[in-house]
């Protein structure tokens, strides 16, 4: 078990969910701003780049401003790394493949234990493969990243330091899959995962779920970050989603379920769906809302819903929950599913 904060790593603890600010560091305002939105939308961990010493001035600032614990992500300095710690970060992230010197790692060790903060080693394919000179094949940057890691490892455990998390990053899902498990088989630490360089939100969502999620369903990883370009806070649901829908946080909001149409249907299916999509924004009640067309999907998807809307040309038919209990008219459906889910 790791402590970040008041948040712990590992073991049993829920997994956690992580993002990063998009804002420049010294920009204390919005950087706080962006921080504080990111807990709003259930984000427990916020990770800061600290590239410069006045960044590390300004993180200092962050800390005293913020309810949620920051991480501080240092390349290449030593120097930023010891400023981040000694600012108040509750976590360090630290790259093996750009800080090197033993010196270097071993006084960012002692400052560490000294303030009590944890460390994550996390490995990035890109790193690893600008230490060799020839092109390295994919599979080969796999053992190289673990190698690095172990070495690394080893070098803080040498000092008696312990609060380690692990992680492994590549922008290709399968390799991202491949070497997480590998560290999870070498290793006991907890584990960060993340798709790196993973694109736009909308390219972003399907190769991060399907490389966090096949990895969190293994039951490997202890908190994740979904890297996408743009609003962390798309971040922070996409990673909340693929939690939800492995079972492993629980919902907070709406669900909706939608008939994917064919030739049975008689209404507009995708414009009453969006029409519900809508309505729901507003609602803060987990529970799960079905819009179906058909009388193939329409009983079935009733009875595993709290509250179905089985669609017919100009009406609907209302279940709450499995059992029927109305028909609508088409223009009163929206209004009757609010009141059904305020009566839940």
């Amino acid at each position: 078990m790791v402590s970040v904060g008041a948040i712990e790593l590992g073991s049993s603890a829920p997994i956690a969910v992580q993002s990063m600010t998009k804002v420049p560091t010294t920009d204390v305002a919005a950087c706080v701003k962006q921080v504080r939105q990111l807990a709003t939308a259930g984000c427990e961990l916020v990770r800061i780049a600290v590239p410069r010493r006045a960044d590390t001035e300004a993180f200092a600032q962050i800390v005293e401003k913020v309810d949620i614990p920051l991480i501080a992500d240092v390349h290449f300095s030593a120097d930023r790394a010891v400023e981040a710690i000694e600012a108040g970060a509750a976590k360090i992230r630290l790259n093996p493949g750009n800080i090197k010197k033993r010196e270097d790692i071993n006084r960012i060790i002692d400052a560490a234990k000294a303030h009590h903060v944890a460390a994550r080693i996390g490995v990035n394919e890109a790193s690893i493969r600008d230490l060799k000179q020839a092109p390295v094949p994919p599979l080969e940057r796999i053992s190289l990243m673990l190698e690095e890691m172990r070495g690394y490892i080893r070098l803080f455990e040498s000092r008696g330091f312990d609060q380690l998390v692990l992680s492994a990053k590549s922008s290709d899902a399968l390799r991202t899959i491949a070497v997480n498990r590998a560290i999870a088989e070498a290793f006991t630490y907890p584990m960060h995962l993340g798709l790196t360089h993973a694109g736009l939100p909308e390219d972003a969502s399907i190769p991060s779920a399907v490389a966090l999620g096949t990895l969190l369903a293994e039951g490997i990883g202890d908190t994740i970050r979904v890297s996408a370009a743009g609003d962390p806070v798309i971040e922070t649901e996409i990673a909340k989603n693929i939690l939800i829908s492995l079972g492993l946080r629980g919902r907070t909001r709406p669900e909706l379920i939608v008939c994917p149409t064919c030739g049975r249907t008689e209404i507009d299916i995708i414009g009453l769906a969006r029409r519900v999509e809508e309505a729901l924004r507003s609602v803060k009640k987990p529970c799960r809302v079905a819009v179906m067309g058909c009388v193939v999907n329409g009983p079935g998807e009733a009875a595993d819903a709290d509250i179905a809307i089985c669609a017919a040309k100009g009406k609907a038919y209302f279940y709450l929950p499995g059992e029927r209990i109305a028909t609508v008219p088409e223009p009163e459906i929206i209004p009757r599913l609010l009141k059904a889910i305020e009566e839940l």
